[in-house]
């Protein structure tokens, strides 16, 4: 079974960035057909997707959010971690890590979300 936790501060000043970090176990973040995903989810607001990084090391963002978005792995920890530059207060939300199956085109594993508050 594959657990997803995600680490990083709760509380972030605007124009400074976001740096989470997913780890990973029970399965490798170089297994094939998955893609390794951020969703967020602001206050009374659905899900948002933010980007992914491929099994391949391939990375692909929202185009939102691509300017300020960097998402990275080290494979020999079996992390992947996001950063978000030049926060403002409406980045505050809960955060996830999660899997994505892209063979059977669903989110398979879900960490149990981080929440980051952009306050001074």
């Amino acid at each position: 079974q594959v657990q997803l936790q995600e680490s990083g501060p709760g509380l972030v000043k605007p124009s400074q960035t976001l740096s989470l970090t997913c780890t990973v176990s029970g399965g490798s973040i170089t297994t094939n057909y998955y893609y390794w995903s951020w969703l967020r989810q602001p206050p009374g607001k659905g899900l948002e997707w933010i980007g992914v990084i491929a099994y391949s090391g391939s990375t692909y963002s929202s185009p939102s959010l691509k300017s300020r978005t960097s998402i990275s792995r080290d494979t020999s920890k079996n992390q992947f971690t996001l950063q978000l530059s030049s926060v403002t207060p409406e980045d505050t939300a809960v955060y996830y890590c999660a899997t994505f199956n892209t063979a059977l085109q669903s989110y398979d594993y879900w960490g149990q979300g981080t929440q980051v508050t952009v306050s001074s």
